[in-house]
């Protein structure tokens, strides 16, 4: 972390582990980091800096969280092998998503209503994202309207993640704005038609929508904004109907099969000019197929961070599966759990092409805002900067699967949440 260390200079990547030396550096100017970066005390003083009902959102999960335990179990029976003597000096976190160049194999997972975490909601993310040059993926459900977050993210690589309301004209709407303010790849999450059933956000009567909060992106679609007008609603004045119109559009209850994915992927395509139609949500080899039957790009195994069904498989168990039976025809990408580099690190050796993280980023937005998650996204790419060189990758290419030492599946309960 020597910042006069001469392969800085040869580099092509940034050196993200000198953010450990200026963190260690502070106290010397009268200062201190930001706050903790390790997950439970992130998730701690996050909890403590939310509202109840902010705390809720962000934290809970489908059912008795046994998908979320999961999720965190699988990564555990991964172990990393270790290289000593390689010279590292002049390692590259740099990875190619979607014909972007990006600083690392670590993406800004879609996530909604960021305005319960912070006021400016996702435009600080988007800046920031931007900043490192890493994807930003904005949800449907985001609380900023898309030519914002696009302006908000500059030249920063970025994905609309589409919940496809029951309304075609909505839709295209959404992907013609989507398009226009720069998001050239679009991410249709197919595992929430409705919310899963989440114990303390229902005990609490806990969803911001249907408290006027947070529908700032459908509220200012034309189509939408069309769709009120002939239900009799005026959305300037009547900020909850019109809150709980746009959600029940998205997030309705009525679910969508495959036949409709030819349709999509056409509209996509041609108002995009050709660019990449992924699917969220993959579990399983079946459905994974069925993608390669209908031509889908590329696919995020994912089980919504263990928000939609409870005592599923694990996402990282999902990936191996998946990645057996079609992992040479579809860019594969993966979130749900992901809690540090050497997370990231299995996935990639497990055969994604590239990584989401969520929860990270969402608990230092709620801490301090673009501060925040510039801290904890930097501490992030420091950690897998770190990781490769000492424990001897050059490329992430070389994150392959003979640099694990796997156990057999054998997940005992762990009390702990986090983990």
């Amino acid at each position: 972390m020597d910042a006069n260390n001469p392969n800085i200079e040869k580099r092509s990547t940034p050196q993200w582990a000198l953010y450990q030396r200026q963190n260690f550096w502070k106290a010397n100017d009268g200062q201190v980091p930001p706050f903790n970066t390790h997950p439970i005390k992130l998730e701690q003083r996050a909890r403590e800096r939310l509202t109840e009902s902010g705390w809720y959102y962000a934290s809970s999960n489908a059912g008795m969280s046994n998908t979320h335990l999961a999720n965190r179990q699988a990564f555990y029976r991964h172990r990393i092998i270790p290289n000593q003597l390689v010279d590292t000096n002049n390692r590259d976190t740099t990875t190619e998503i979607f014909g972007h160049k990006v600083a690392a194999p670590i993406g800004f997972a879609p996530i909604g209503i960021n305005k319960i975490y912070n006021p400016l909601a996702e435009l600080p993310v988007a800046k920031v994202a931007g900043e490192l040059n890493l994807p930003y993926c904005l949800s449907t459900a985001g609380s900023t309207a898309i030519e914002k977050v696009g302006e908000a993210n500059g030249n920063g690589p970025r994905i609309f993640q589409l919940y496809m309301p029951h309304d075609d004209e909505l839709t295209l709407s959404l992907l013609n704005r989507a398009w226009k303010s720069g998001f050239d790849a679009v991410m249709l999450t197919t595992d929430t038609w409705q919310l899963g059933w989440r114990h303390d956000d229902v005990a609490s009567s806990n969803y911001a929508f249907y408290r006027g909060i947070g529908a700032d992106l459908g509220l200012t679609d034309p189509v939408f904004q069309k769709r009120c007008r002939e239900d009799g609603i005026d959305p300037e004045k009547d900020v909850l109907a019109a809150s709980t119109k746009w959600i029940d559009s998205i997030w309705h209850g009525r679910a969508w099969s495959w036949e409709k994915i030819p349709w999509l992927i056409e509209q996509w395509k041609k108002i995009s000019g050709g660019r990449p139609f992924t699917i969220k949500g993959i579990q399983s080899v079946k459905d994974a197929k069925k993608c390669v039957e209908y031509g889908v790009d590329g696919i995020v195994v994912s089980n919504h961070a263990g928000r939609q069904v409870d005592g599923a498989i694990a996402s990282l168990d999902a990936l191996e599966n998946i990645v057996n039976a079609v992992g040479d025809k579809l860019y594969i990408m993966f979130d749900s759990g992901v809690r540090g580099a050497s997370d990231v690190v299995k996935a990639l050796a497990l055969g994604a092409k590239f990584v989401f993280v969520g929860r990270l980023w969402v608990w230092g937005l709620s801490i301090m805002g673009e501060e925040g998650v510039r801290h904890v996204m930097k501490s992030l790419l420091a950690d897998l900067d770190i990781l490769m060189g000492v424990g001897g990758f050059n490329k992430v290419e070389e994150f392959e699967k003979d640099i694990l030492e796997s156990y057999p599946k054998s997940y005992n309960l762990i009390p702990d949440k986090v983990l």
